[in-house]
């Protein structure tokens, strides 16, 4: 017997993912959320293949903890473990309606009150193979460019997410934000009086709610003006992150140990980083609850887990988890763990001051930029040996960051942000990494995936840490592979070889020698360039085992640093929704470009300074460079996810292009005019 997917063995009675009703409408449920990533879309194909029905008679219906549990939406796993789910639990849906016909030709309308799918999936359902359905009446939906079924409301201003809900006798909540990390409240005093407003106060949470919106934030102005706090500096020095990454105490993480270096072969060394990064969300967070009973508790998020959410929820406060139901709703903006889930626990504990009255709590920018968890500033340390013969003959890579996941749940406690100042503060420790399974974190890519013998790598991750840190769009690969390859690149120089000829020379991979050849051949590699522009290269198979992309960058630096231009090829298996994966290598690459080179936390030693646009810069419309995009066919691979595969591979092909335009090489991220001009000054 055939092993059920692993997110439909933990989820197997069909009922919970497909139901089929008599007007023929199908609804499907999964326990993936829609993050403006288009998952809902391309699952919707794959269901609407197995089943083998036209695309508009399926019905997405949004996460919710009445849904299956498959976890967070992350790591680029949804087509992998839930496309799979799907499309097995989608296989024993037609099986049994097949069945119950008697006949392969049948219509689920007719048989929509028969058939029981309260039962579980069968592992041996027969799964239609991509021809029969193609050559179905219906055709086949996956591999074709269909459209987003999330953009038109979006694209027409139509309510959509979670910031537009108005639910019957809605109120507003807003939270005071402490002055300072680690502040703690000592007295509300002097308050003036409002009409209808309710002051909540839990130990060092303090909020507001009340039924008039602009009325809550005027009395949450006066609240935050009435509060005193006893406040200590508790942060880093910013100008010293590498020591503070360094100091200790680490987990350490040993990935590859090969052998030592070869003793007369040229040594090579540099050390590369990045700083703490925002998830710089197009829209603040936002969260809305309902007490509906002692213990009883809905909530409404744009979480990326609305299962282990609720489970947080209901530890933090300790309810019976089946106590909490929480429902997905569309946020405009998500790359890792934001605030959404704060957001959320916010609107609980405002909530319970009002049972049976819905709360919304919407974050400021300034409450986003400064108190959502951040990507981990990180460090890493490179040396190699290059052989007479211009090849790398032994690799050594030591890389130093804090935990990149402290989601909901995370190392047995709650994670959530208001739990740490109410009158009995939880104490959370650092964020973890994820396991190796899930593709590490710290060390997400640390492994390059060329051919070098005598590997060392080893990844340092800082056990303790007064700033919050936790997933943020690729993790630790984002660093990682930018170190990776800038260093393939200055090896190359040394050696006087072509990047692409060097990395070639490295690599036996066929898909990741595919890739690196497609986009060097879609971008001109070996053209000649003005004076001020420079081309570079950057490559990585994401995680090692999920998609191939490589990335030709091209830089001008006549004035200040402009990636004029991104051409990118990219291999992620079975293609579900070509467009889909345009579009998410395209936003992935603008990322990494505006976080390559613009993009820094900055912080005092008592709380973050970088909380408005103006002081933390995002890439700008006029910024945005050309992106082209190639899908290599890689025939019958099993399909993989795209959204986090151009991260690093970008900011690599950017290093390098930068340094080839302008004859020196900077290190440390970001790539700002300023560290441009202070590395000319060094002399490289």
């Amino acid at each position: 017997m055939a092993d059920l997917p692993k997110d439909l063995a933990a989820n197997p009675t069909l009922s919970r993912w497909i139901r089929v009703h008599a007007d023929g409408m199908i609804d499907v449920s999964v326990g993936k959320v829609e993050l403006g990533q288009g998952i809902v879309t391309a699952l919707a194909q794959i269901a609407a293949d197995e089943l083998g029905v036209e695309l508009a008679t399926i019905r997405m219906i949004p996460a919710g903890t009445d849904g299956p549990d498959e976890g967070f939406t992350a790591g680029s796993m949804s087509i992998m473990d839930s496309g799979s789910a799907l499309r097995m639990a989608a296989a024993s849906v037609r099986a049994r309606f097949t069945a119950a016909a008697g006949n392969p030709i049948f219509s689920y309308a007719d048989l929509a009150g028969s058939v029981d799918l309260d039962v579980p999936a069968e592992p041996d359902a027969p799964l239609r193979s991509p021809d029969t359905a193609a050559g179905s009446a219906v055709g086949s939906a996956v591999g074709s460019d269909v459209q987003r079924l999330d953009l038109p409301d979006k694209v027409f201003g139509r309510p959509r997410y979670i910031h537009d809900l108005r639910l019957p006798g809605q109120l507003f909540g807003r939270v005071i934000r402490p002055p300072s990390r680690g502040a703690r409240l000592i007295a509300v005093e002097g308050l003036p009086g409002s009409d209808g407003i309710t002051v909540v106060r839990n130990g060092s949470f303090l909020g507001v709610v009340g039924a008039d919106e602009a009325a809550t934030v005027r009395a949450a102005d006066d609240v935050r003006k009435a509060a005193s706090w006893a406040e200590h500096d508790s942060l880093p020095d910013e100008g010293e992150l590498d020591k503070f990454l360094r100091a200790g105490p680490h987990e350490t993480i040993e990935l590859a140990d090969d052998g030592t270096d070869p003793p007369d072969d040229r040594p090579l060394r540099a050390t590369y980083s990045r700083p703490f990064i925002a998830h710089a969300s197009m829209a603040p967070s936002c969260g809305t609850a309902v007490w509906t009973g002692p213990g009883r508790v809905d909530v409404w998020s744009h979480s990326q887990g609305v299962h282990p959410l609720g489970r947080a929820i209901a530890a933090a406060l300790g309810l019976d988890p089946a106590g909490v139901r929480v429902q997905h709703v569309e946020g405009a903006g998500c790359y890792g763990h934001n605030a959404a889930d704060d957001a959320a626990f916010d609107a609980v504990l405002l909530a319970r001051a009002v049972p049976g009255r819905p709360v919304q709590v919407l974050w400021s920018r300034q409450d986003e930029l400064a108190w959502a968890p951040f990507g981990s500033a990180m460090t890493a340390d490179m040396a190699a040996t290059l052989s007479p013969e211009g090849k790398l003959s032994s690799w050594r890579y030591d890389v130093y960051s804090q935990g990149h996941t402290a989601r909901p749940g995370y190392a047995g406690v709650p994670g959530l942000l208001a739990a740490t100042f109410v009158e009995n503060p939880a104490a959370y420790p650092a964020a973890v990494d994820p396991s190796a399974a899930s593709g590490y974190g710290s060390t997400r890519n640390a492994l390059p995936g060329y051919d070098l013998p005598r590997r060392r790598v080893t990844g340092h991750r800082l056990l303790a840490s007064p700033i919050r840190s936790s997933a943020m769009r690729a993790l630790g690969a984002y660093l990682n592979v930018f170190a990776i390859e800038s260093f393939m690149d200055e090896a190359a120089l040394v050696a006087g070889r072509d990047p692409l000829e060097f990395r070639l020379a490295h690599l036996s991979d066929p898909r990741g020698r595919r890739v690196l050849t497609a986009a060097a051949r879609a971008a001109g590699w070996g053209r000649p360039v003005p004076e001020g522009v420079g081309l570079g290269l950057g490559y990585a198979r994401y995680k090692g085992r999920g998609a191939y992309c490589a990335v030709v960058a091209e830089v001008e630096t006549e004035a200040d640093i402009r990636v004029r231009a991104l051409t990118i090829a990219v291999d992620v298996g079975q293609v579900v929704n070509p467009d889909g994966v345009r579009n998410q290598i395209e936003g992935g690459a603008v990322q990494s470009a505006s976080w390559t080179l613009t993009e820094r936390v900055r912080f005092n030693r008592r709380h973050v300074t970088s909380d408005t646009w103006e002081t933390y810069p995002i890439l700008t419309f006029s910024q945005v460079p050309s992106v082209a995009v190639t899908i290599v066919d890689s025939g019958a691979e099993k399909s993989v996810g795209a959204g986090e595969a151009a991260q690093g591979p970008t900011a690599g092909a950017i290093g390098n292009a930068v340094a080839a335009a302008v004859g020196v090489r900077v290190r440390d991220l970001p790539l700002t005019t300023e560290a441009v001009v202070a590395a000319i000054e060094r002399g490289g």
